[in-house]
């Protein structure tokens, strides 16, 4: 029998008075981890030429961490949205919804994203976005600066849904530790990787991975138990990890149910030595 998947929210609101403020909030130098307890009110965001709309903003670029993306969890009432989301030409995007249905508009193409539904924004696409219905639309928008490859076109804007893309078991774990790949991980057009894993109850990643890709996971369903840069971090529906290059990673799945994240990794470039002139290198580097 089919399950249909969840996927966390976070309500906003704030705690009451009598709450301890004591919480799994942690800054290091390795990673961040932000619980979902700690996306209230209070720390939301307005973005320009968004209407009816607020944003947490989960991870940006920081010198001497991780560099190469920014992630929101962007909410929008009903009637609200923006004709122009994206305001820098060389940037692309994915946009995940988790509750809600999105209206989006990809260069004249209407697209209705509910729950689960994912879309790849190429750098320089013209989208649009809007609530049209009458509860609240939740996405994440992750954003990089798409780097260009001489000899390679770039890729193009697409839409789908989790739904529509069966899951990669890892090889050697009889579908314990899956992956959820809206490209194929094989063409080079691509930079970045926004994915979906798939834990069963007790599947694990059994070894500590250590590696340039950036990350951001957020989780969607489940809990887990997450090695990070040698702390055991235990980590459940709504929290948001944020890695930097070569963090040491691994993690088992806690059950009873799928450990589920949404996650962001920076491929196939190589790494930029030099700056060109009168600018920064757009690399992994930052």
């Amino acid at each position: 029998m089919s399950r249909t998947p969840r996927y966390y929210t976070p309500p906003g609101g704030l705690p009451p008075q009598t709450e301890l403020l004591t919480d799994r909030a942690i800054v290091t130098e390795a990673y961040t981890v932000i619980p979902k307890g700690v996306l209230r009110d209070i720390v939301t965001s307005h973005l320009p030429g968004f209407a009816r709309t607020r944003s947490w903003i989960l991870a940006r670029p920081i010198a001497g961490f991780a560099t190469t993306f920014a992630q929101l969890i962007v909410e929008i009432a009903p009637g609200g949205g923006a004709a122009r989301p994206e305001v820098e030409e060389g940037v692309e995007g994915v946009v995940f919804v988790t509750s809600g249905v999105l209206a989006l508009d990809v260069e004249g193409v209407r697209h209705a994203l509910g729950p689960g539904g994912y879309a790849y924004l190429a750098a320089g696409a013209g989208w649009s976005i809007a609530n049209e219905g009458e509860a609240a639309v939740s996405f994440h928008w992750i954003r990089k600066a798409y780097e260009p490859v001489d000899g390679i076109a770039p890729p193009v804007s697409f839409v789908t849904s989790d739904a529509d893309v069966a899951p990669e078991p890892m090889p050697g774990t009889d579908g314990a530790w899956a992956t959820t790949r809206f490209v194929d991980p094989d063409d080079l057009a691509h930079d970045m990787h926004v994915n979906i894993v798939t834990f069963a109850p007790g599947g694990s990643i059994p070894f500590a991975e250590t590696h340039v890709m950036e990350h951001g996971l957020f989780v969607l369903e489940g809990t887990g138990v997450y090695r990070l840069n040698g702390d055991w971090v235990e980590v459940e529906a709504g929290d948001f990890m944020w890695l930097r290059a070569f963090c040491p990673q691994a993690c088992y799945a806690g059950g009873p149910g799928p450990f589920r994240y949404l996650l962001y990794k920076d491929v196939n470039r190589q790494v930029r030595l030099t700056h060109p002139p009168g600018g920064r290198a757009a690399s992994r580097w930052g």
